[in-house]
């Protein structure tokens, strides 16, 4: 066995142990960088990178038949798939390991386990490698998809996210079990694709968010020809003879070729000698990211159970290596609320975009969330079609905001836009909530006519400014 001692060791070379690997990196310190499977991890090559690429051409396609004078059009089902492989670099990780090499980051691939403090035993290929950190282990293994317990489902062998981003043959009928933003992801792109698509959800979709972006996402779907059923509970799953699958719901039978398990996903914590610091959801940090009761033991993104989305695990990363390399150096740490080594964002200022037609954008506090935090709130909508941008993106534009406002302090607190496009706007909403900025000030932001961003000022005109 072969033994190596460097600064810090991170466990998983996705997007997010990069993060955490570069800025202890770029702290001074010395990072080595244990990975399984592909570095660049499950965003780069069977999640948000290839599942975007996926959906764009069908938004695309649906934008431009939105304005009058434009005619035809038709979606190429195997051109899309190909450009989907360039998305997800073929699945073959030579550049990011190339990056790696040029920030300085040395790469062990193999299965890490902790096997102590501060000690990481890698299982791989060419034998065993023993870490010792000096510093810090970071636990950055992303997650695993949650497959429910659907008596028969496990036996016929479902599709999860993998299968359904890498495909090669898009089967003609598909079945989606779940109803958040993988499954209607999901449901959009092999809707386009050309499957007849059934979306089974035990609940209405995307219930996380706030009620009307979710009926726009499913009735959107049905117009397209997806069969959404919002009180599906399945009894039974069973793959048949001549290789479909049966889905029983109480008397009656959906059939498709394949069914994808979209159900959610759980942190990828177990199994790696961290049974003593495991929570209900993951690893429990702190807001630098560390593990209680440890000085040298980290979480980030999936496998803290903070909040599963590729860019805010990579905040979180951020956070984690600065105070790695501050706390390395003696430094004093900055790490009061929305501090340079406090991961604050997580707690209200999360941005996430739905990448169905219509997106959905949403960042902070729904008023339901709000209202259980005990926020003296007020509610603002707003119709998108009204503003006078929206009629130059599409004809007949529909979209709608809601904000959230807090009217003890005068500040947003939450945002969610539902419309062609607003995925691109949802950022001057994560930094008026993350800059706490008084509404007041926010008035004087004048945006710039005619483009989308003018419902900024309608919006606040009514609030009653």
């Amino acid at each position: 066995m072969v033994q190596r001692e460097t600064d810090v060791v991170v466990i998983g070379a996705g997007p997010v142990g990069e993060n955490v690997a570069d800025r202890a990196t770029r702290g001074g310190l010395e990072a080595v960088i244990v990975e399984a499977e592909l570095v660049g991890g499950e965003c780069s090559y069977w999640a948000c990178m290839p599942s975007k690429a996926l959906l764009r051409p069908g938004t695309a396609l649906r934008a431009a038949r939105a304005v009058a004078g434009v005619t035809g059009g038709s979606l190429d089902a195997d051109a899309i798939l190909r450009r989907r492989d360039g998305f997800a670099a073929h699945w073959n990780d030579a550049g990011q390991v190339e990056w790696l090499a040029s920030a300085g980051i040395a790469l062990v691939r193999g299965r890490g386990r902790v096997v102590g403090e501060r000690r990481v035993l890698v299982e791989g290929d060419d034998g065993e490698t023993e870490l010792i950190a000096r510093h810090a282990v970071v636990i950055a293994t992303g997650s695993d998809v949650r497959v429910p317990d659907v008596p028969g489902l496990r036996d016929a062998r479902p599709w999860t996210s993998r299968e359904a981003t890498s495909v090669q043959d898009v089967p003609p009928r598909l079945a989606v079990l779940g109803g958040g933003v993988v499954a209607v992801e999901v449901a959009t792109m092999f809707a386009d694709l050309g499957s007849a698509v059934t979306l089974l959800s035990r609940s209405p979709v995307l219930r996380s968010l706030e009620p009307f972006a979710g009926e726009a996402v499913r009735d959107a779907l049905r117009v397209r020809g997806v069969t959404v059923r919002e009180d599906a509970d399945p009894d039974e799953v069973r793959r048949l003879g001549d290789g479909s699958v049966a889905i029983r719901l109480g008397d009656e039978e959906v059939t498709a070729d394949e069914i994808v398990a979209a159900t959610g996903r759980t942190p990828r914590v177990h199994g790696i000698g961290l049974d003593a610091w495991l929570g209900e959801h993951g690893l429990d940090v702190d807001d630098t990211m560390r593990v209680g009761g440890t000085e040298w033991l980290y979480a980030v993104g999936d496998a803290a159970g903070r909040v599963l989305l590729t860019h805010q695990g990579k905040y979180e990363a951020r956070v984690a290596g600065d105070a790695i390399a501050a706390r390395a150096r003696g430094d004093r740490l900055d790490d009061g609320p929305w501090g340079r080594h406090a991961a604050t964002a997580d707690h209200g200022a999360v941005p996430q975009v739905v990448f169905t037609d219509p997106e959905i954008a949403s960042v902070g506090l729904t008023a339901a969330q709000a209202e259980q935090r005990g926020v003296r709130c007020r509610v603002v909508d707003y119709d998108l079609g009204r503003v006078a941008g929206a009629g130059l993106l599409a004809d007949d534009y529909a979209g709608r905001v809601r904000a959230v406002v807090d009217e003890d302090r005068g500040v947003l607190v939450g945002l969610t836009l539902v419309g062609p496009g607003v995925g691109e706007l949802i950022h001057a909403a994560t930094i008026a909530i993350a800059g706490e900025v008084p509404l007041a000030r926010l008035w004087h932001a004048v945006p710039a006519y005619p483009t989308l961003s003018e419902f900024w000022l309608r919006l606040l005109e009514e609030y009653g400014l």
